[in-house]
């Protein structure tokens, strides 16, 4: 099965490809093969590139909502997964004692 591009205007991921062009069924959104061509791409605090599987270090304490714990300065988190969100928690990440967690890419840096 072919890999196509998700819906860049509402995120779906059942689009098709149509005389050249890329279909949205549900928004009927369409586009061109270069309007994708645009990487995700995603920089920690220093500017440095993070990639699927890096290790971070956290650089500020933070707090986790809806619970009392918090991460702590100095954190290594190994083995990130990058998402993109509509919001800015774009680093997936699973910590022990506390589970998965999403972060701000600005909170962190490369190990």
């Amino acid at each position: 099965m072919e890999n196509l591009p998700n819906c860049p205007q509402c995120n779906s991921e059942y689009t098709y490809e149509d005389r050249g062009l890329f279909v949205c069924p549900e928004c009927g959104h369409e586009w061109s093969g270069d309007e994708v061509s645009s990487e995700f791409t995603v920089k920690d605090a220093n500017g440095n590139t993070l990639r699927n599987g890096d290790d971070i270090t956290i650089i500020k304490d933070l707090k986790i909502k809806g619970s009392s714990a918090t991460i702590k300065v100095g954190t290594k988190i190994k083995n990130i997964k990058l998402v993109e969100s509509s919001d800015d928690h774009n680093i997936d990440c699973r910590l022990p004692k506390i589970g998965s967690v999403k972060i701000t890419p600005k909170f962190v840096k490369k190990s």
